[in-house]
């Protein structure tokens, strides 16, 4: 069995995770309020306002003025998907990542020892 691990809204869950106060609040990750960047990521919130990944950043602060905009931290995200791969590696050494935030596991010579795919999944 193959899992598919796709971690949605991934840089902007991570800026939540490392700024608590975030929670809660519209938050965009990319280019800045200024010139001409885009959406990078943005969390659920920001996303009932029609906030979406490629979204030209005036266009997303037009649909939502207070959201929280925060740089890219490449760097940083790139660290803590390495971590997130050891532990999918710790239920199957076969790991095929795709990007930052996703990857597929190929789960079937695990089963035996954790339990059904779902079940890997839920402990993934």
């Amino acid at each position: 069995m193959i899992i598919h691990v796709d971690m949605d809204a991934f840089y902007a869950s991570v800026e939540e995770r490392d700024r608590p106060e975030l929670v809660g609040k519209p938050v965009v990750v990319g280019g800045s309020r200024e010139g001409r960047g885009v959406v990078s990521a943005a969390n659920y919130i920001a996303r009932t306002f029609g906030v979406h990944s490629a979204l030209p950043m005036v266009t997303a602060l037009r649909y939502c003025p207070r959201a929280i905009v925060l740089p890219v931290r490449m760097d940083h995200y790139a660290a803590i998907s390495r971590q997130i791969r050891e532990i999918f590696h710790r239920y199957t050494p076969l790991v095929e990542p795709l990007s930052l935030d996703e990857a597929f596991l190929d789960v079937r010579g695990s089963e035996k020892l954790f339990g059904t795919s779902a079940q890997i999944g839920r402990l993934v």
